[in-house]
């Protein structure tokens, strides 16, 4: 077997992409032949602006769905004669390529990369939406009510965000702090939030039908609880209270910890963004009209204000993905919280940085990587921008 030449290697990488492309067809010919029934998301396809930032997300989100069909080399095995390959060169057996060359320990650069947008993708968006859940469960109360409760949450926001983001970091994932089961307990009170919000969203949109509320609100909190217990739950941690054959929900505690370090960090700018938006539309006629209807101040936070906030919060939930995608590279990067081996992108990054005069390849893949997912993401904050500011 020789070895492939640049456009030899874009044909081969394009061809195991195949599902990503399909996908990809799939979901803008659906999407443009039925955009005028799609809402915002279908006045996204009048911008080319956010046309080309979806696209570059749903690249990575399809790369990420699909990776077990993609990957064609392990991700952790390694090949002594593969060492810093160039692109393109051919296993020793005659088995396949490394499309994108080797690393330091001969792993595949590209295997690595596909399966390190499943990394990002599965943290990055679940902690942003669990950040937004306890943003605005906090948010709205004090914009709405404010006096003392505004006061005191806001006082604790800043004092969050005064504190540097890397020293807290690096404080949460020593061994001594871990032992204390702080990073657990810290878990335990953010995680109960979102599940609050779920009940206290039901109560005020149903308070007027007490069987169908209890009878959901039951559902929740068995679903919602159990889901709770497990993700807080953990064996041979302080935290250890579940069963394991109830335990559904298996987090290692280094990916708990950069969960909660990541929701952590983002909830009170969340927060703050939210509580500045309730400022302004309590004002409005809408809310006076549903305060003069004898509304209760949850139904009116939840269904009268927070709807008409959604613009700017789709807008701020695109733009913060790609913030939390920049900053679990940057916890990679340094080895915080994720396993040296891990595939993530700022963990590979910093395993190819060492070599960079030799063989940038192996750091300048998931970099590119790393960059055109936020590129997207940023992209696509611009279109819904737009797009809404013309409703």
């Amino acid at each position: 077997m020789t070895p492939l030449n640049w456009s030899e290697i874009l044909l081969a990488v394009a061809l195991r992409l195949w599902p990503v492309w399909a996908a990809l067809i799939a979901t803008f010919a659906l999407s443009i032949i039925f955009k005028r029934r799609l809402g915002l998301y279908g006045k996204l396809f009048d911008s080319t602006v956010g046309m080309i930032g979806f696209a570059l997300v749903m690249f990575w989100a399809y790369t990420a769905l699909f990776a077990p069909m993609i990957i064609d080399h392990d991700v952790l095995s390694q090949v002594g004669q593969m060492k810093n390959v160039v692109p393109g060169t051919p296993m020793p057996d005659g088995s396949g390529y490394y499309l994108l060359g080797g690393d330091h320990l001969g792993r595949d650069v590209f295997s690595r990369m596909v399966a390190g947008s499943s990394v990002v993708l599965q943290i990055a968006p679940l902690a942003t939406l669990f950040a937004y859940m306890v943003g605005i469960t906090l948010g709205l109360p004090a914009g709405y009510f404010g006096g003392r409760l505004d006061d005191g949450l806001s006082f604790l926001a800043n004092l969050v965000l005064a504190f540097p983001v890397i020293l807290l970091f690096y404080l949460l994932v020593t061994p001594e702090i871990v032992e204390t089961g702080l990073p657990q307990y810290v878990a335990a009170v953010i995680f109960i939030l979102p599940l609050l919000f779920l009940l206290l969203l039901l109560n005020s949109r149903y308070y007027v039908k007490p069987g169908f509320r209890n009878a959901a609100a039951a559902v929740i909190l068995v679903a919602g609880g159990w889901t709770y217990l497990s993700l807080v739950s953990e064996k041979d941690t302080r935290i250890a209270f579940l069963p394991d054959a109830l335990d559904w929900i298996h987090v290692p505690p280094n990916i708990l910890i950069v969960f909660v370090s990541v929701i952590f960090v983002n909830a009170p700018t969340v927060f703050r963004i939210v509580r500045g938006l309730t400022l302004d539309i309590r004002t409005r006629d809408y809310v006076a009209a549903a305060q003069t209807r004898g509304e209760g101040p949850w139904y009116i936070m939840l269904w009268e204000i927070l709807p008409n906030a959604r613009g700017p919060l789709i807008v701020d939930f695109c733009l913060r993905i790609g913030y939390t995608t920049i900053l679990l590279g940057t916890l990679g990067f340094f080895g915080l919280g994720l396993s040296p081996e891990s595939p993530d992108w700022g963990s590979t990054i910093n395993a190819g940085r060492k070599l960079l005069t030799i063989a940038p390849h192996p750091a300048f893949v998931p970099a590119l990587a790393l960059m055109s997912l936020v590129l997207g993401l940023n992209l696509l904050a611009d279109g819904l921008r737009e797009e809404s500011l013309r409703d």
